[in-house]
């Protein structure tokens, strides 16, 4: 796996005695915790190995992340993750040191989360239709728990908005990366694909990105990971008010739940989100329940389930 030579070789040894079946599909997650052992996380289990990770192991492997230049990477560090090419994150925790009410950089590290990326092409195929009445996208809100497969379902349908479908010719797509999670910039290039007419802005807030993309590139779609707070709500309202379209995701697992969030509320109230889509990752197929926007009726109607 390419993964394996971020890690330090002690760790990479004593992984590679694993036989893990089908690890391709199955190993989401490996897990290092200073003086605790390694945990592999499976996508319905996983598998502790009896080696003790050390200080100088932590030390090793992030020395290879960085490229021998942690300097480089310490505003990425200050996030609490570092992108690496192919898309896969390592999150990263430790002694916070802070200035001005920001993280500046991590010290210590005491662990560390490496995140296999992995596209999953397709993925939105069975549920494309539902973001399009009459050829024309709808403003469209994607619902679930952490876990879901929120991103990686709207990473898929980012690039076939981008690139056309049968549904419609291909849109020019503004994504807002803030958690670099969607397209996984690398030193500039996209580590996943995300459509010929696609433009993406990483590492900032999703307020100042969507007026820039808005106001630099004329997307016809803005896409946003992991909606929530007030500015981000404002600042979709912002978009759509302009002419442009939206598709983005937020926590909940019911209509109800979203409720609960004044702002995410807001934006159901000016009945500017056209379709909602519920994963339930319980589900085989994903998709629970899908809404739509009753416009004589001013009202949210549910298509089906799933």
């Amino acid at each position: 796996m390419e993964i394996l030579k971020y890690l330090s070789k002690s760790i990479q040894e004593n992984i590679n005695k694993i036989q893990i079946e089908n690890s391709k599909d199955k190993l989401e997650e490996i897990r290092l915790r200073n003086n605790k052992p390694i945990i592999l996380k499976l996508c319905d289990d996983e598998i502790i190995i009896n080696y003790t990770v050390t200080t100088e192991d932590l030390l090793e492997t992030l020395e290879k992340i960085t490229e021998n230049s942690v300097y480089t990477y310490e505003n990425q560090i200050s996030n609490g993750f570092i992108t690496l090419h192919g898309g896969h994150r390592v999150g990263i925790t430790g002694n916070g040191v802070s200035q001005d009410e920001k993280i500046i950089n991590i010290s210590y590290i005491s662990g560390m989360n490496f995140r296999i990326a992995r596209e999953i092409k397709g993925c939105s195929d069975f549920i494309l239709n539902e973001v399009y009445k009459m050829g024309e996208f709808q403003n469209t809100l994607i619902l679930g728990a952490p876990g879901a497969g929120k991103t990686t379902l709207l990473r898929d349908l980012i690039r076939q908005i981008s690139n056309g479908n049968i549904y419609n010719k291909g849109l020019n797509v503004g994504v807002v990366d803030e958690r670099n999670e969607i397209a996984s910039m690398y030193k500039g290039v996209p580590q996943t694909d995300l459509g010929i007419r696609t433009d993406i802005i990483s590492n900032i807030p999703k307020t100042i990105g969507i007026r820039m993309l808005i106001r630099s590139m004329s997307p016809q779609v803005i896409a946003v990971d992991e909606i929530g707070g007030e500015n981000d709500c404002q600042a979709i309202y912002y978009a759509m008010c302009s002419g442009t379209k939206g598709i983005f995701t937020a926590h909940g697992n019911s209509l109800n739940d979203i409720k609960i969030n004044n702002e995410i509320k807001q934006l159901l109230d000016y009945k500017l989100v056209e379709k909602i889509i519920v994963l339930d990752k319980r589900k085989k197929e994903k998709v629970s329940n899908v809404f739509y926007l009753d416009n004589e009726k001013k009202e949210y109607k549910n298509v089906y389930n799933y």
